[in-house]
């Protein structure tokens, strides 16, 4: 965690120090649109991987400020059993768990959007609404013992922010590569309190 912390304050310095430049030009991109892969490293009693996407849009209102919002969904299917015993009886269970997270937030974002900037590292700060679910299927029973097939999914919506920051780097005048993007990503629902990472690595179209 305190690595993350490192590389958050870091960003925001860069991010900051731009303002420092003697480039005073006129000309910056005026709109970002963001697609990529996003990795969710999630809190939950023990970390586990999601796999998902994050789509995002700023309209940039200076060179170095803009408005952003963003959509992210992260997925994880896991199977699972347990056996329990009662004398000479084993009952045996397996079960397929299918869960998912998304935001859904808005804020601001500080990068140097000159165009002809080739290394733009960036800042952002974003709030909004979280929502989990976690659904169990294809429940199996093998045993003597066993009650009958239940189906279970539960779901909650709460706050959820990001803030963190990244690298974009310039291909050419309507695409940048962004080469990395670390977020701190928590969440609170009414059964969730989660202190969740989330990297990200995708295409920014300009």
């Amino acid at each position: 965690m305190n690595k993350l912390i490192k590389a958050m304050c870091l960003s925001i310095v860069l991010s900051v120090a731009v303002f420092a430049q003697t480039d005073n030009t006129d000309e910056y991109n005026k709109n970002e649109f963001y697609v990529g892969y996003s990795n969710q490293q999630v809190d939950g009693g023990r970390r586990t991987t999601f796999n998902g996407f994050e789509a995002s849009y700023t309209r940039n209102v200076s060179r170095f400020f803009g408005i952003k919002g963003s959509v992210s969904g992260a997925y994880r299917n896991n199977r699972f059993g347990s056996s329990v015993v009662a004398g000479t009886t084993v009952t045996t269970f397996t079960a397929e768990q299918d869960q998912s997270l998304y935001n859904f937030l808005g804020g601001v974002q500080i990068k140097d959007n000159a165009s002809q900037a080739r290394f733009k590292p960036f800042a952002h700060a974003l709030v909004g609404v979280a929502h989990t679910r976690s659904k169990i299927s294809n429940v199996v029973c093998q045993g003597t013992n066993c009650p009958p097939p239940s189906f279970s999914s539960i779901s909650d919506t709460g706050f959820g922010g990001a803030f963190g920051g990244g690298l974009d780097i310039k291909i050419n005048d309507r695409f940048d590569f962004r080469a990395i993007q670390v977020d701190y990503n928590p969440v609170y629902t009414r059964s969730t309190v989660d202190s969740n990472i989330r990297f990200g690595i995708g295409i920014v179209i300009k």
